[in-house]
C-alpha cells in the first residue's frame, strides 16, 4: 500500500490540530517538529486501520446502492412466459 501523503497545507492543519489537542487536553505545549513526528507515526502505524475501515464502509454503501438499483431494474420487468 502506498503511504498516505498530505499536502503542506493539509499537514499544517493537522499539526495545528495536534498542538491544540495537546494544549487543551494534556496541558502540554508541543513544537512543530514533535507534532509532525506524531502525525507521521500515526500515519504509518495506525492510519492503515482507519483507511481499511473507510474502504469497508464504502464497499457496504456501494453494495446497498447496487441492491437498490437491482430492485428497481427488477420492478421494470414485464410478465412473460419465460422462466429465469
Amino acid at each position: 500500500m502506498k503511504p498516505v501523503e498530505f499536502s503542506s497545507q493539509e499537514k499544517e492543519i493537522l499539526v495545528a490540530k495536534v498542538k491544540q489537542y495537546f494544549a487543551a487536553e494534556l496541558n502540554q505545549d508541543i513544537g512543530q517538529f514533535d507534532a509532525e513526528f506524531l502525525i507521521d507515526f500515526f500515519s504509518l502505524n495506525v492510519g492503515g486501520y482507519y483507511y481499511n475501515r473507510g474502504l469497508s464502509d464504502a464497499q457496504l454503501a456501494i453494495r446497498s446502492k447496487l441492491d437498490d438499483i437491482e430492485m428497481e431494474i427488477e420492478s421494470l420487468e414485464k410478465v412473460t412466459e419465460f422462466v429465469k
